[in-house]
């Protein structure tokens, strides 16, 4: 299902829909893992719906050491091989995945971001598969901003919850994300109607960010993502999303292969 025009569309636009590509049986099972998420968050799992407000915006990480769905998903699903196609690369890296739940009524948005610049991370090789696990209306698709993957900018990391930018000093790369929203009509914005099966891979530079969701169903997502052969473990100053391990990482300047983050493929 990766094709060589969809693999120049994701070189061009640093996002692509593909359709089908997750069999129904790997549906159930992350759904089976998220219910299990969800009954027992881990250490970084946020609420970002203030008490008393509508609907209920969830998010958790780095959960599939302990979740047997979500490594089942990495070691025996197809996401490893979509993803080696996508980066060009034959090695492919476990990078971790990312659950995000918005229930009906649900107001909060997900800000614009790219996801690199809060990673520990660089290269080219890094790529997100958004994965819905329920129908997905285009009105409440996440939204990229086509070939920003390629502006050779970063954008400063800010948390979800307050949108409070973190100084990375030592960086120069870091500037202060514009404000898209205001800037749509200068963006060709990509988004999709998804039905269950399909999913987005998109770049780690990739400008993104997601509407409320007004439905009457559920959004859940299960993001896998993955690093390839030129990705290197890259400790920043300041702010970083999931926090570097306490032990375990790679050394700084070091291929990402480790427990923590196992070859898929090489």
């Amino acid at each position: 299902m990766i094709s060589p025009s969809i693999r120049a569309a994701y070189a061009e636009d640093g996002v692509v829909c593909l359709r089908g590509i997750v069999e129904p049986h790997w549906i159930e099972r992350l759904r089976e893992g998220v219910e299990e998420n969800l009954r027992a968050p881990g250490p970084y799992a946020k609420r970002y719906t203030p008490e008393g407000q509508p609907g209920f915006f969830f998010g958790d990480y780095c959960n599939w050491q302990r979740i047997p769905a979500y490594r089942e998903f990495f070691f025996e699903g197809p996401m490893k091989h979509a993803a080696s196609l996508l980066m060009d690369s034959p090695k492919v890296n476990l990078y971790h995945e990312h659950v995000l739940v918005k229930e009906p009524g649900t107001r909060e948005k997900t800000p614009w971001h790219h996801d690199q610049p809060y990673y520990p991370v660089d290269g080219e090789h890094l790529v997100s598969f958004w994965i819905p696990l329920d129908p997905v209306e285009k009105r409440t698709c996440p939204e990229y901003i086509a070939g920003s993957h390629r502006w050779g900018r970063w954008f400063r990391p800010a948390r979800f919850a307050d949108q409070k930018a973190h100084a990375n000093a030592t960086d120069g790369r870091f500037e202060t994300i514009p404000d898209f929203e205001a800037e749509r009509e200068r963006h060709t914005i990509l988004s999709w109607e998804l039905a269950v099966g399909d999913c987005i891979a998109f770049h780690g530079l990739t400008v993104h960010g997601a509407p409320e969701n007004l439905s009457t169903h559920r959004r859940r997502a299960f993001s896998a993502r993955f690093t390839g052969e030129d990705a290197r473990w890259v400790l920043r100053e300041g702010f970083m999303s999931p926090p570097p391990p306490e032990s375990g990482a790679p050394a700084s300047g070091a291929r990402l292969d480790s427990e923590l983050f196992p070859v898929l493929l090489a």
